[in-house]
């Protein structure tokens, strides 16, 4: 039995911060002290003074590109990253190759996971159009749900037929299962990447991304995802909305967690339109950054509720890939390893409060998916914890980055957060500069 003592950090959870201890004999949480712990002996202690002490990140939305495309990424080097950042598990998604759209693709995934990640791990089911009958081979309490692509951002995963729609939001709804959904509307986006193309030639600016995929390509698709949800009852989740006018198909909720939910990820609340002069397409994602505006309305719906979740949508390219314009550049960014430092930098400009991005960021996760004892400071909880604090300033440089690809588009930003410590299931995967790369997570279980 190993027994570890943290002591004396302010304890955020549960929307409350206090001076406190907590106490974790193996991979649990023992006890959460206000105040002291008692005196005892301890195989380990962890002075956290001056330190914020939190639930460990769910990251509820990445893609780790194994298997298939390993040259981007992999569950290894993804992981690794993820603790870096205080990230103690994620989901990721099934557009890789294979795809996750059978149950030995997802069987392929939970074995590799097992073998090489660092932290805790599952895998969302990805719906086609022929697969919905499949459904009832799952197990509901092995993934946290079905991703559906209402989109052109992943190839032939994209569901586009109104029948295989309606049968994916009945069955979900039947299973109880959460639906996960990209929403882009890919007729509008071909026809919108035509007209850019004959006017400005076959490989556009990537300012003229955010037209292409503009408001009304979010809009036609989300609108159509939560008209289904309502008409069959399905607890849906919408992946990164992007658009101020997307947020009114959501009602506001700091206390209850809604039928209908929305994401917000890091990318659409850091960056805008006038970032792409700068960044160019470092920071090329679907569905596209868009207006300044737009970005105000997300981090405004962070603290009324209007957002429920912040994600990364974690997707490494090599830098290569990131060539060209809005036709040859690939979409997605690494985001990972920075995304609790980049949410307490918008708790220091008064966007939101520390308390809330622990329940973004851990609690609702935990609570939208039906997490099983991980995402809170609770007695008898997995001992997923992050130690952060405000410090010295640094910068994010090339040699720190940990995600395979080598690159960030928050290469050069200063913060002064930094992730001090990483503990997954009690263990101390990530201490100040130093990784425990022996360390393998757990699969995550769901509505045990």
């Amino acid at each position: 039995m190993e027994k570890t003592l943290i002591k004396n950090g302010i304890i955020v959870n549960e929307g409350r911060s206090f001076k406190g201890d907590l106490v974790l004999i193996d991979d649990i949480i023992e006890a959460v002290y206000e105040q002291s712990a008692p005196v005892g002996d301890y195989n380990r202690v962890v002075d956290a003074e001056g330190c914020y002490v939190m639930p460990g990140v769910i990251d509820e939305h990445v893609h780790f590109r194994e298997p298939g495309l390993e040259r981007k990424a992999d569950i290894e080097s993804e992981s690794r990253a993820a603790a870096y950042g205080g990230v103690t598990s994620y989901f990721d998604m099934p557009n890789t190759n294979p795809q996750t759209t059978t149950v030995e693709a997802l069987d392929d995934k939970y074995r590799r996971a097992a073998k090489e990640s660092h932290i805790n791990y599952s895998f969302f089911y990805g719906a086609t159009n022929d697969n919905v009958d499949d459904f009832a081979k799952l197990d509901v309490h092995h993934i946290p749900g079905i991703k559906l692509f209402m989109g052109a951002s992943t190839g032939n995963m994209l569901v586009d037929r109104q029948e295989s729609l309606e049968m994916i939001f009945r069955r979900c709804a039947d299973m109880n299962l959460p639906l996960m959904t990209h929403c882009e509307d890919t007729n509008l986006i071909n026809e919108n990447m035509a007209k850019i193309k004959a006017e400005y030639g076959d490989d556009p600016d990537v300012k003229f991304h955010p037209v292409i995929r503009d408001e009304k390509v979010c809009w036609n698709s989300s609108s159509l995802a939560v008209e289904l949800a309502k008409k069959y009852g399905t607890r849906l989740h919408l992946a990164h909305v992007t658009t101020a006018k997307e947020l009114s198909l959501f009602v506001p909720s700091v206390n209850d967690l809604q039928k209908i939910t929305a994401e917000a990820v890091i990318a659409h609340l850091v960056f805008s339109d006038a970032d792409y002069k700068d960044k160019g397409t470092l920071i090329k994602c679907n569905p596209a950054v868009k207006t300044a505006d737009d970005r105000e309305a997300l981090r405004k719906a962070l603290m009324n509720g209007g957002i429920s979740c912040v994600g990364t949508d974690h997707a490494p390219h090599e830098s290569k890939d990131k060539q060209g314009g809005c036709c040859k550049a690939a979409s997605g960014m690494p985001m990972i390893q920075f995304s609790l430092v980049t949410m307490l930098e918008l708790v220091d400009e008064g966007v939101l409060t520390i308390e809330r991005v622990v329940e973004l960021m851990a609690h609702n996760p935990a609570r939208l998916f039906s997490v099983s004892q991980r995402g809170f400071l609770r007695k008898g909880y997995k001992a997923d914890i992050v130690i952060v604090k405000a410090g010295e300033e640094w910068t994010v440089t090339k040699d720190i980055i940990q995600s395979k690809c080598k690159w960030s588009p928050m290469e050069g930003h200063k913060y002064r957060w930094q992730v001090v410590d990483t503990f997954v299931n009690g263990q101390l995967v990530y201490d100040n500069g130093t990784f425990n790369a022996d360390y393998r997570g757990e699969q995550i279980s769901f509505r045990d």
